[in-house]
Protein backbone atom coordinates (compact mmCIF):
# COMPACT_ATOMS: atom_id res chain seq x y z
CA UNK A 1 0.00 0.00 0.00
CA UNK A 2 1.52 3.29 -0.88
CA UNK A 3 1.49 6.28 1.47
CA UNK A 4 0.54 10.00 1.34
CA UNK A 5 2.52 12.42 3.26
CA UNK A 6 0.53 14.51 5.99
CA UNK A 7 1.89 17.25 7.07
CA UNK A 8 2.29 18.41 10.51
CA UNK A 9 3.00 22.17 11.43
CA UNK A 10 5.64 23.46 14.02
CA UNK A 11 2.87 24.15 16.24
CA UNK A 12 1.04 20.50 16.67
CA UNK A 13 -2.52 20.02 17.72
CA UNK A 14 -2.54 17.72 20.68
CA UNK A 15 -5.23 16.03 22.40
CA UNK A 16 -5.16 15.18 25.81
CA UNK A 17 -7.87 12.93 27.18
CA UNK A 18 -7.34 10.97 31.01
CA UNK A 19 -9.79 8.98 32.40
CA UNK A 20 -10.65 9.93 36.04
CA UNK A 21 -8.12 7.85 37.77
CA UNK A 22 -5.49 9.50 36.05
CA UNK A 23 -6.39 13.16 35.85
CA UNK A 24 -4.21 13.78 38.40
CA UNK A 25 -0.90 12.18 36.67
CA UNK A 26 -2.14 14.50 33.35
CA UNK A 27 -2.27 17.73 35.20
CA UNK A 28 1.29 16.73 36.71
CA UNK A 29 2.30 15.59 33.43
CA UNK A 30 0.97 18.83 31.61
CA UNK A 31 1.94 21.41 34.73
CA UNK A 32 5.80 20.27 34.46
CA UNK A 33 5.41 20.46 30.24
CA UNK A 34 3.64 23.60 30.26
CA UNK A 35 6.00 26.00 28.65
CA UNK A 36 6.47 22.96 25.88
CA UNK A 37 2.52 22.93 25.39
CA UNK A 38 1.75 26.46 25.48
CA UNK A 39 2.38 27.25 21.50
CA UNK A 40 0.79 24.09 20.66
CA UNK A 41 -3.19 24.19 19.91
CA UNK A 42 -4.26 21.43 23.05
CA UNK A 43 -7.66 20.45 22.77
CA UNK A 44 -8.98 17.78 25.44
CA UNK A 45 -12.38 16.17 26.54
CA UNK A 46 -14.51 17.81 29.10
CA UNK A 47 -13.43 17.49 32.80
CA UNK A 48 -9.98 16.94 31.88
CA UNK A 49 -9.97 20.19 29.95
CA UNK A 50 -11.50 22.43 32.51
CA UNK A 51 -8.76 21.04 34.66
CA UNK A 52 -6.08 21.72 32.68
CA UNK A 53 -6.96 25.12 31.75
CA UNK A 54 -7.58 26.50 34.90
CA UNK A 55 -4.08 25.26 36.21
CA UNK A 56 -2.27 25.78 32.85
CA UNK A 57 -3.38 29.02 32.21
CA UNK A 58 -4.28 29.02 28.46
CA UNK A 59 -7.14 28.41 26.46
CA UNK A 60 -7.80 24.38 25.79
CA UNK A 61 -10.25 23.61 23.59
CA UNK A 62 -12.69 21.45 25.41
CA UNK A 63 -14.43 18.77 23.87
CA UNK A 64 -17.38 16.66 25.05
CA UNK A 65 -17.04 14.69 28.68
CA UNK A 66 -15.51 10.49 27.32
CA UNK A 67 -18.28 8.60 28.31
CA UNK A 68 -20.59 11.53 26.52
CA UNK A 69 -19.06 11.29 22.90
CA UNK A 70 -15.46 13.16 23.41
CA UNK A 71 -13.37 10.29 23.04
CA UNK A 72 -15.57 10.19 19.53
CA UNK A 73 -15.17 13.59 18.85
CA UNK A 74 -11.34 13.55 18.82
CA UNK A 75 -11.02 10.29 17.15
CA UNK A 76 -13.25 12.14 14.21
CA UNK A 77 -10.77 15.18 14.90
CA UNK A 78 -7.63 12.28 14.38
CA UNK A 79 -10.07 11.54 10.49
CA UNK A 80 -10.21 14.75 9.39
CA UNK A 81 -6.68 15.59 10.51
CA UNK A 82 -7.39 18.36 12.31
CA UNK A 83 -5.58 16.60 15.39
CA UNK A 84 -1.69 15.42 15.37
CA UNK A 85 -0.62 14.02 18.53
CA UNK A 86 -2.37 12.00 21.18
CA UNK A 87 -1.71 11.66 24.73
CA UNK A 88 -4.37 9.50 26.73
CA UNK A 89 -3.50 8.88 30.10
CA UNK A 90 -6.26 5.59 30.38
CA UNK A 91 -6.83 3.29 33.42
CA UNK A 92 -5.94 0.17 32.67
CA UNK A 93 -7.19 -1.30 35.46
CA UNK A 94 -10.69 0.49 36.11
CA UNK A 95 -13.46 -0.64 33.45
CA UNK A 96 -15.17 2.07 31.62
CA UNK A 97 -18.74 2.03 30.47
CA UNK A 98 -17.56 3.85 27.05
CA UNK A 99 -14.85 1.36 26.50
CA UNK A 100 -15.69 0.57 23.05
CA UNK A 101 -15.16 4.53 22.28
CA UNK A 102 -11.93 4.28 24.04
CA UNK A 103 -10.86 0.96 22.01
CA UNK A 104 -12.14 3.19 18.88
CA UNK A 105 -10.10 6.61 19.54
CA UNK A 106 -6.95 4.33 20.09
CA UNK A 107 -7.27 2.43 16.98
CA UNK A 108 -8.08 5.52 14.62
CA UNK A 109 -4.36 6.68 15.95
CA UNK A 110 -3.35 3.85 14.76
CA UNK A 111 -5.21 4.01 11.16
CA UNK A 112 -4.25 7.25 10.86
CA UNK A 113 -0.44 6.91 12.33
CA UNK A 114 -1.09 9.50 15.09
CA UNK A 115 1.98 9.90 17.72
CA UNK A 116 0.25 8.33 20.60
CA UNK A 117 1.18 7.90 24.39
CA UNK A 118 -0.61 6.30 26.61
CA UNK A 119 1.46 6.51 29.93
CA UNK A 120 3.35 9.80 31.48
CA UNK A 121 6.60 7.81 30.00
CA UNK A 122 5.86 7.96 26.74
CA UNK A 123 4.62 10.86 26.67
CA UNK A 124 7.86 12.27 28.61
CA UNK A 125 9.74 11.07 25.88
CA UNK A 126 7.58 12.15 22.85
CA UNK A 127 7.09 15.58 24.07
CA UNK A 128 10.55 15.94 24.43
CA UNK A 129 11.53 14.72 20.95
CA UNK A 130 13.46 16.94 18.40
CA UNK A 131 10.46 16.30 15.75
CA UNK A 132 8.11 18.01 18.48
CA UNK A 133 9.19 21.54 17.74
CA UNK A 134 9.57 21.37 13.94
CA UNK A 135 7.81 20.47 10.87
CA UNK A 136 6.80 16.99 10.12
CA UNK A 137 5.74 14.45 7.38
CA UNK A 138 3.50 11.81 8.82
CA UNK A 139 3.06 8.53 6.49
CA UNK A 140 -0.31 8.03 6.08
CA UNK A 141 -1.31 4.66 4.19
CA UNK A 142 -3.09 5.54 1.01
CA UNK A 143 -6.62 4.34 1.56
CA UNK A 144 -7.79 5.24 -2.00
CA UNK A 145 -7.78 1.42 -2.92
CA UNK A 146 -9.95 0.56 0.19
CA UNK A 147 -12.39 3.23 -0.14
CA UNK A 148 -12.80 2.03 -4.19
CA UNK A 149 -12.90 -1.94 -3.96
CA UNK A 150 -15.78 -3.60 -4.98
CA UNK A 151 -18.28 -5.30 -2.98
CA UNK A 152 -20.66 -7.58 -3.95
CA UNK A 153 -24.07 -6.55 -3.06
CA UNK A 154 -25.90 -9.18 -1.13
CA UNK A 155 -26.96 -12.26 -3.24
CA UNK A 156 -24.93 -11.35 -5.95
CA UNK A 157 -21.52 -13.47 -6.60
CA UNK A 158 -18.27 -11.58 -6.14
CA UNK A 159 -16.64 -12.08 -10.10
CA UNK A 160 -14.89 -15.42 -10.72
CA UNK A 161 -17.22 -16.82 -7.81
CA UNK A 162 -19.33 -19.46 -9.16
CA UNK A 163 -21.78 -21.38 -7.12
CA UNK A 164 -21.42 -25.49 -7.38
CA UNK A 165 -24.35 -27.79 -8.84
CA UNK A 166 -26.42 -29.14 -6.30
CA UNK A 167 -24.99 -32.58 -4.98
CA UNK A 168 -27.10 -35.16 -6.09
CA UNK A 169 -24.81 -38.24 -5.14
CA UNK A 170 -25.65 -38.03 -1.72
CA UNK A 171 -29.11 -40.09 -0.41
CA UNK A 172 -31.57 -38.09 0.84
CA UNK A 173 -33.36 -39.12 3.94
CA UNK A 174 -35.92 -42.01 3.40
CA UNK A 175 -34.11 -43.59 0.12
Amino acid sequence: MNAVKVPMMRDKKIALVAHDNKKRDMLEWASFNRDLLAHHEVYATGTTGGILERHLGFEVRKLQSGPLGGDQQIGAKIVSKEIDFLIFFWDPLEPQPHDPDVKALLRMAVVWNIPTACNRATADFMISSPLMDGEYDRLVPDYDEYRSRRIASAGTPEPGAHEAPPDRTCPQPGS
